[in-house]
């Protein structure tokens, strides 16, 4: 199986876009994470949510957890308002997440142990440079057990 036997339509969002349309594309389509588009159109980033959640969660609850407990359900609704501010390149991780990426005529192995070497569950399937869309670990997964 190769890359192009794999690879699925997978959402990107433009380095520039709004942090807040990045948030409900993933709410929208289940995703864990978006790969961010450069301005050159090649993949410049893997946004995960996770690092979405740590830019509305308060520092001091992130460094107490305990503290979450303490606030009320209205100020948690309110949470995600900051994100409508900031851009999706001002919402990156310092140590910003490469994208893993391989052409078409990648092999499964050679996607698997990408994605292992990595630690990442998503890999950007390039022709080129053209991005045709993404392998995702759980999309791997379902091809090589046969899971319907």
């Amino acid at each position: 199986m190769r890359a192009a036997d794999l690879v699925e339509p997978f959402p990107t969002v433009e380095i520039d876009s709004n942090a807040m349309d990045a948030a409900r594309l993933m709410a929208e389509q289940r995703l864990v994470g978006v790969i961010v588009m450069g301005t050159d159109g090649r993949p410049h980033s893997v946004l995960p949510g996770s690092q979405l959640l740590r830019m509305v969660v308060p520092e001091y609850i992130q460094a107490d957890p305990a503290l979450a407990r303490v606030v009320d359900e209205g100020h948690a609704d309110l949470m995600c308002a900051g994100l409508a501010d900031r851009r999706v390149r001002d919402v990156l991780p310092h140590d910003k997440v490469r994208p893993a990426i391989v052409d078409p005529d990648a092999t499964a192995m050679e996607i698997a142990a990408l994605m292992a070497q990595t630690h990442t569950p998503l890999v950007a399937v390039l022709d080129g440079d053209t991005y045709i869309g993404a392998i995702t670990a759980s999309g791997l997964f379902r091809r090589l057990l046969a899971v319907t």
